[in-house]
């Protein structure tokens, strides 16, 4: 979220205190003023796309397989504005000067009609909708003068205004993003109680509020994603992490939020993960950082839907890869993004989040840039040159993306694409004078792939770090396979194909054949070796857990790291019965091609072709030996 903001954090010298970190665009000023909107919207979004949305590789897709590129902007107001400080009640004390009460801005500018069309003239698809957890229990009416413009919706909650305006948008064509930006109706993002998604309330309530916002608008297919937090960060005590498994681990929780909403909510949902936004304290010679998606190159989500995550960055000319955005007190002499070269900006754009559209990875995913922005006002060359440089990268690279924000006040908010005026007059990216309009216009009108996205291979990662993770819906309705170990099964549709000697890390995927499963719930649970091959001691002096003939892995568990079972399924085709023996515990043992990546970082890894199958692991109990995986029989696919 861009700033004019205060952004805290502690300094070496006074533990306790924080830095205000103040980055203010220059005040609005008013610009030319657009000719009079026609009646109609010269431009209506219309039912080619056809939802729900999923993903294919590096693409989202509609329901037909068609691409479906994010051409986003943010409307903002419903996760609040109030910066904390002075009264509530006061404009001045709200970020810009501008009292959103709590609901997206501009309904007491313009009517709902008038919006839509502004926005379909922008040539956007889809919109980022931020809410907060306190917007969902205010039972307190909007002030009528929140909604002048769209009297209609006077004596209803926030909650009941966000209806009204998913449902506008929804009518309208638009996709509709659902973002839970902040915790408290605060503006975010520095020390405001907004800090990670449990800051001010506990993770389960956060999880039960998303499976609450996503059971209210399941009925509404073209609610397309669930964002699951804004940019997540350090607090005055603490810094988020990425798999550690305590109370501020933002992928534990991240997994967690996504698996309730897709199976008790709407499993129609795409599942939207930001990185991690800032850890460590903004002080030269101490470690400091914005990690944003590179944890995932090691340790990436599988949702119980192979083809529902999307991950998401934000980007600024202000901040940069380990500057915090702030001037004065707090700044570090790191260089911002706006510093950077275009040659560099682009490594770092590629280094921070891009590398995830890479394919064949187990972290492959589409990219969603839910943030980024500047100033209508800004006069800064190294600023204006930095937005000409990311708007061509999003162009070059046929990027998602979402602009912040959509709707601001005339002579408040200068960033906002559209800004609207006491009398409803609107200005803003659309004027002629607006200098952003050149960049703007290349990015909207840039060559992009559209049609049929054709089905890709499938490569997750399993992770028994600090739990289970039965990714397989038909699994889980057979109940617990194996009380008391860590177990990992793959989403249904993939198998398993990789293993890690220690760790606990398996590798799945559908490459070559597809879905391999018959149909039923049909499951083998292996603890001993009573299906190996008669003559065919594969892996001489190791315990052999083995599928029974015609069946495959697709799940595996452990006690510490000891093997404890195999799960097996039956498979709809023949299989071939020759194996091979692929051993790790000495080596990595994978293909050559490296596709799916490093699954288990720091590890010894055996992984089978990708034109075989799994069907039996390996492991020792001599002293001394770790009892971990050792070897995978590896099959042909075909007989």
């Amino acid at each position: 979220m861009q700033t004019n903001r205060l952004v805290k954090y502690l300094t070496a010298t006074v533990t306790a205190a924080v830095l205000t970190l103040l980055t203010t665009p220059p005040t609005a000023v008013a610009t030319t003023a657009s000719e009079p909107r026609a009646a109609e919207a010269s431009a209506q979004a219309t039912d080619a796309w056809q939802p729900p949305l999923s993903t294919r590789g590096r693409y989202i897709v509609d329901a037909l397989g068609n691409r479906f590129r994010l051409k986003s902007a943010n409307w903002d107001g419903a996760q609040g504005s109030w910066t904390g400080s002075g009264s509530t009640a006061d404009p001045a004390d709200h970020h810009a000067g501008q009292n959103s009460y709590g609901i997206p801005l501009g309904l007491d500018r313009a009517p709902l009609p008038e919006l839509l069309a502004d926005f379909h003239e922008l040539g956007i698809n889809s919109i980022r909708l931020p809410f907060s957890n306190e917007m969902i229990h205010t039972t307190a009416a909007v002030p009528d003068a929140a909604v002048t413009a769209n009297p209609q919706l006077r004596g209803r909650t926030p909650l009941q205004v966000y209806d009204a305006v998913v449902a506008a948008l929804t009518d309208d064509g638009f996709a509709v993003i659902l973002n839970n930006h902040t915790n408290t109706s605060r503006w975010c993002c520095g020390l405001d109680g907004n800090e990670r998604w449990n800051s001010s309330q506990a993770t389960g309530q956060w999880a039960d509020d998303w499976v609450f916002m996503a059971r209210r608008y399941a009925t509404n297919s073209r609610v397309v994603g669930a964002d699951l937090y804004n940019e997540v960060r350090r607090d005055v005590l603490d810094d988020p992490n990425w798999g550690l498994g305590d109370d501020h681990d933002w992928y534990a929780a991240a997994q967690l939020a996504a698996d309730r909403i897709l199976t008790e909510a709407d499993p129609d949902l795409l599942i939207i993960i930001e990185g991690i936004n800032w850890t460590g304290l903004p002080v030269d010679g101490l470690p400091h950082d914005r990690p944003t998606l590179t944890p995932a190159r090691t340790l990436s989500h599988t949702l119980v839907n192979a083809h529902k995550l999307v991950y998401s960055a934000h980007f600024y000319g202000y901040t940069g890869p380990r500057h915090s955005g702030a001037t004065g007190v707090g700044e570090t002499h790191d260089p911002r993004y706006q510093d950077l070269s275009r040659d560099q900006l682009y490594q770092v754009l590629a280094d921070q989040a891009f590398f995830v559209t890479t394919e064949g990875q187990h972290y492959t995913a589409p990219v969603w840039v839910s943030e980024f922005g500047i100033g209508a006002n800004e006069t800064g060359t190294a600023a204006r040159t930095w937005f000409g440089n990311i708007t061509d990268y999003f162009a070059d690279h046929d990027a998602d993306f979402a602009y912040w924000p959509l709707v601001g006040w005339e002579g408040h908010d200068d960033w906002a694409l559209l800004r609207y005026d006491d009398s409803g007059r609107r200005y803003g990216i659309l004027d002629q004078g607006d200098w952003r309009g050149t960049a703007w216009n290349h990015l909207m009108t840039s060559a992009t792939r559209t049609g049929y996205i054709a089905p890709v291979p499938v490569r997750r990662m399993l992770s028994t770090d600090h739990g289970d993770a039965v990714e397989s819906l038909r699994v889980r309705g057979g109940g617990d396979w194996d009380t008391g170990a860590y177990k990992a099964v793959c989403p249904d549709g993939l198998r398993l194909i990789g293993l890690s000697h220690t760790g606990g890390r398996g590798l799945c995927t559908d490459t070559t054949g597809g879905d391999l499963r018959a149909a039923g719930d049909t499951q083998t649970v292996v603890t001993d070796e009573r299906n190996v091959p008669a003559g065919g001691d594969w892996a001489g002096g190791y315990t052999k857990l083995h599928c029974p003939a015609g069946q495959f892995l697709i799940g595996y568990s452990r006690r510490g790291e000891r093997v404890s079972a195999a799960l097996c399924a039956p498979a709809r085709t023949p299989l071939g019965r020759t194996g091979r023996t692929v051993w790790f515990d000495r080596s990595d043992n994978r293909p050559s091609d490296g596709a799916g990546g490093d699954f288990a970082q720091g590890h010894y890894k055996g992984q089978c072709a990708a034109d075989e199958y799994a069907a039996g692991i390996a492991f020792t109990t001599r002293l001394g030996s770790t009892p971990g995986p050792a070897a995978l029989w590896c099959g042909p696919l075909q007989p």
